[in-house]
């Protein structure tokens, strides 16, 4: 397959701890076409695989991600459906690269103009949107007769619910971002141009917390959502998992709250145990 985009996917690691993924591909309003698909996918590993990197921010160049590269799409032939559109295997490369992950580190992504179609679907692999005022999402693959096959029909509905989920997937309309903050979908909602800034702010607001309950905490929430077979199942999960953390972190944190720190709602210096 011809580079034609050496750097359609840019990594940061500039700012300790936290590694800003930007897809780079304005010239397509920054839809994936395969090879930017499997670049993604490997940064997202590596920022797994990385120890020192604690939180992702996924963003784009001048706006989120338009999905799938249909230019691309347009030239597929149905009996060489390529890598990135094999049959899922546990934490395989997906058509939108890494769609098929639950990724093992927080993830925000900061979202400027469209996230649609597959850009939506990758928006929801992320733990907190951070969404500009005149952000659009949408299922605008409806019509073209594109589905959604990068989770868009799993993470959506866990998110927002059925019914909202429903109502965006059936009639591809588009959703501004006051009512995806309504609906859950949009965690914040910033001024234009300040998504990926704001986004900053909240990944070093995490970065602060002490990162072994955080994480533990936050692969509870993925396991009783998608994996648990019964309340009992998630009950029991998240309690064998959070004792793990009690003599590694939790003895220790509740010793400073006895010295007098982060008392009347005070989150300053919680990881300076």
């Amino acid at each position: 397959m011809a580079n034609a985009d050496p750097d359609s996917v840019l990594t940061d690691t500039s700012r300790p701890g936290i590694t800003i993924l930007t897809i780079h591909r304005p010239h397509r309003k920054n839809a994936l076409d395969p090879l930017t698909a499997k670049r993604l996918y490997e940064a997202i590993l590596a920022f797994e695989a990385d120890a020192t990197q604690k939180v992702c921010i996924l963003t784009g160049t001048e706006t989120f991600c338009a999905g799938a590269d249909l230019h691309q799409v347009a030239q597929a032939k149905d009996d060489t459906p390529g890598e990135n559109l094999r049959p899922v295997q546990g934490r395989n490369l997906g058509p939108m690269g890494p769609s098929r992950l639950v990724i093992k580190k927080p993830v925000i992504a900061a979202v400027a103009g469209y996230a649609v179609a597959g850009g939506l679907e990758l928006s929801l692999l992320a733990d907190l949107r951070v969404v500009e005022e005149d952000a659009v999402f949408g299922v605008f693959c409806r019509r073209w007769g594109v589905p959604l096959i990068d989770g868009g029909t799993v993470r959506l509905q866990a998110i927002v619910g059925l019914s909202r989920a429903l109502d965006m997937i059936l009639t591809g309309r588009p959703v501004g971002a006051q009512e995806a903050l309504t609906m859950g979908l949009a965690n914040r909602v910033v001024p234009k141009g300040d998504s990926l800034k704001q986004a900053l702010e909240l990944a070093q607001q995490l970065i602060a917390f002490p990162e072994l309950c955080l994480n533990t905490d936050r692969q509870s929430c993925y396991y009783s959502a998608y994996d648990a077979s019964s309340f009992h199942d998630a009950m029991s999960r998240e309690f064998q998992a959070g004792s793990k953390v009690i003599s590694a972190e939790a003895i220790a944190g509740a010793a400073k709250f006895s010295r007098g720190s982060g008392r009347h709602g005070s989150f300053k210096d919680s990881s300076k145990l």
